[in-house]
């Protein structure tokens, strides 16, 4: 297994970056480890797929043309074995096909290729505010952290989403985006504005990220997702959540 570890003093954070450019993933390990991390790279997805469940990571960040096992494969694989670490996927394809299928097999979200160092940075701070937002959600009271719309419900404090008290397998992205929805029934929300208040960040063409985990997050939560519910959209604008009795 060919395996590089960028070490930084007192390291706080783990990465791992799979990744079969060697330039590129070392490129990578060396913006992240600004961020006071230790990165961990691997070129191959198979042993990628093999390190990302044999540790505990704070990201992952996933190249989609890989030796071995392709992204796509690899973060389908981590989240059938029901893990939430949050997946940044990287792609050198421009088609929009590619941008979805990454998304909806559970990437939280996407860089397409060539990217700055800053926005890569900022798409993992982005992730690790979040992470950090649903950890403080444990020191609240159950009162604080449960949400009942109708027959939905949502526990912060254990992230845990059911409906008609059947449990709803959601990815870390998927459970936070429901959460903002349920706190805000009944306004409507631009593709930009949650892109600033649920992922943290607002880079102009990447709205389609919000489409694809609406999309996906419909697929779990709506009896008829071409007819939702819960979710609707609002054309021209974006989207706004509809309290069901």
């Amino acid at each position: 297994m060919n395996q590089w570890t960028h070490d930084s003093m007192q390291a706080s954070k783990r990465f791992l970056v799979i990744e079969d450019e060697q330039d590129i993933a070392e490129l990578i390990a060396l913006h992240l480890t600004d961020l006071n991390a230790e990165v961990t790279q691997i070129h191959n997805g198979s042993e990628g797929l093999d390190l990302a469940l044999a540790r505990s990571w704070d990201a992952i960040i996933l190249d989609l043309r890989l030796p071995g096992m392709d992204g796509i494969d690899v973060c389908r694989s981590i989240r059938n074995q029901g893990r939430s670490i949050p997946i940044i996927m990287l792609t050198a394809r421009s088609t929009e096909l590619n941008r979805v299928l990454g998304l909806e097999i559970g990437a939280d979200d996407y860089l397409t290729k060539p990217f700055s160092s800053l926005e890569l940075q900022a798409r993992v701070k982005a992730l690790l505010r979040r992470s950090s937002v649903a950890q403080q959600s444990l020191s609240k009271t159950d009162a604080e952290t449960h949400i009942v719309h109708g027959s939905l419900e949502i526990n912060k404090k254990n992230r845990i989403a059911s409906l008609n008290n059947q449990t709803l397998e959601l990815t870390a992205t998927e459970f936070e985006l429901l959460c903002f929805f349920a706190e805000h029934p009944n306004v409507v929300f631009k593709r930009s504005e949650l892109l600033d208040r649920v992922w943290g960040y607002h880079h102009q063409g990447y709205e389609h990220t919000v489409n694809s985990h609406i999309n996906r997050l419909r697929s779990k939560l709506e009896v008829d997702p071409s007819s939702p519910q819960y979710i609707h959209t609002v054309w021209g604008v974006g989207y706004r959540f509809q309290l069901v009795s």
